[in-house]
């Protein structure tokens, strides 16, 4: 057992340690990210202390001594600190302001209740006389009842899925424009701590019910996916630490968005009426030269307008302009490669590449469709 105890201690240490090495370098780094990295920091620093304390336990320290009334619960800051992690990392002009303080009123009220639970032991002499009807019955749901690990399991479930909602929504950046690829580590933590949130309930009311907190050491797992977590959450921060999720946009002035206003509609009616997407050799100077634009402002009107390259723009045309053909009786006995390259399509790789991206399956799925 004592092998047991002392691998247990170096693992939890590991992950404490790393949380708070690597949570000290993001609290000092300076990017557009800087908000969003002190609470990533947050995040570990409140890890590590979790694993300080349930190796403090191992060592039977703060278990009804002077530890004890020291070392009050925060499990209920996870959550607050996940969301707004996300939204400062997806927000460049982010400042935590008055409004945003109530989603960490759980915490406090967690804190405060902490404390006043623990202060009962001041108070105790046996009997349930020694304490009032309060303090006796919080203190039965709060030490004898996996209360807080509950609440704490729903509350970053609950604030993973407002974050994992933001990052499919980010609030519009006047100014700048996200990197989507920038974003996909932020998406495997998102997952990462949402499932660690269903195995911790999971462990905690499995021990509640069955085991009467008796699990010993492998009541542990889940400090041990914790130390795990830890460790590997700060390698994610610390690596992206100076990655830059925006990229810097210009803004058109009024009379500008007015004039690629138009340009877009002239490209949309000249798409309806000639159907230019349908030549397989059309290039940005042949579509300029159509309606009589200069190409930069063709390729402007695109990216502004219609958020789209070129490329793109041109091969959603087509890929619509199949599903009609695919439609209609008559094409039945024409391959769909056939009927990709009446619709423009210049290629086998384009038209795979095109249909991959808009259904995210591969071609043959479109005629079973259909």
């Amino acid at each position: 057992m004592e092998t047991k105890i002392t691998i247990l201690v170096i693992l939890l240490a590991i992950g404490a340690i790393q949380g708070l090495i690597y949570g000290g370098i993001l609290w000092r780094t300076r990017t557009i990210h800087r908000t969003a990295n002190r609470f990533l920091a947050t995040i570990l620093f409140f890890f590590s202390y979790r694993l300080i304390v349930e190796i403090l336990h191992l060592f039977g320290l703060g278990i009804y001594d002077t530890w004890y009334h020291i070392l009050l619960e925060f499990n209920w800051i996870y959550g607050a600190l996940i969301y707004f992690f996300v939204l400062s990392y997806v927000s460049p002009k982010f400042k935590l302001s008055t409004k945003h303080w109530i989603h960490f009123l759980p915490v406090i009220i967690e804190v405060i209740w902490s404390f006043f639970i623990k202060s009962q032991n001041f108070y105790w002499d046996g009997t349930r006389e020694s304490l009032s009807w309060l303090g006796y019955w919080g203190y039965i749901i709060w030490m004898h009842y996996p209360t807080m690990y509950l609440v704490s399991g729903g509350l970053i479930l609950f604030y993973s899925y407002k974050a994992w909602k933001l990052l499919k929504n980010p609030p519009e950046a006047h100014g700048y424009q996200l990197i989507q690829k920038h974003l996909q580590w932020i998406e495997r933590v998102l997952i990462s701590l949402a499932i660690f949130s269903l195995l911790f309930t999971l462990i905690t009311l499995i021990d509640s019910l069955f085991f009467d907190y008796a699990f010993n050491f492998f009541g542990y797992p889940i400090f041990i996916i914790m130390a795990i977590i830890t460790y590997w959450l700060g390698l994610e921060g610390f690596s992206r630490r100076n990655t830059v999720a925006f990229k810097e946009v210009d803004i058109p002035s009024e009379k500008e968005m007015a004039q690629l206003n138009l340009i877009a509609k002239k490209l949309r009616s000249k798409m309806e009426e000639d159907q230019l997407y349908k030549n397989p050799e059309i290039t940005v100077a042949l579509l300029s030269e159509a309606i009589e634009t200069k190409p930069y402002l063709v390729t402007k009107s695109l990216t502004t307008v219609f958020n789209k390259k070129f490329s793109d723009y041109i091969n959603e045309l087509r890929f619509e302009e199949l599903k009609r053909l695919i439609a209609l009786p008559e094409n039945e006995k024409f391959t769909l490669l056939s009927l990709a390259f009446e619709a423009g399509f210049n290629s086998k790789a384009s038209f795979n590449r095109t249909v991959s991206k808009l259904t995210g399956k591969s071609p043959k799925h479109l005629k079973s469709t259909n």
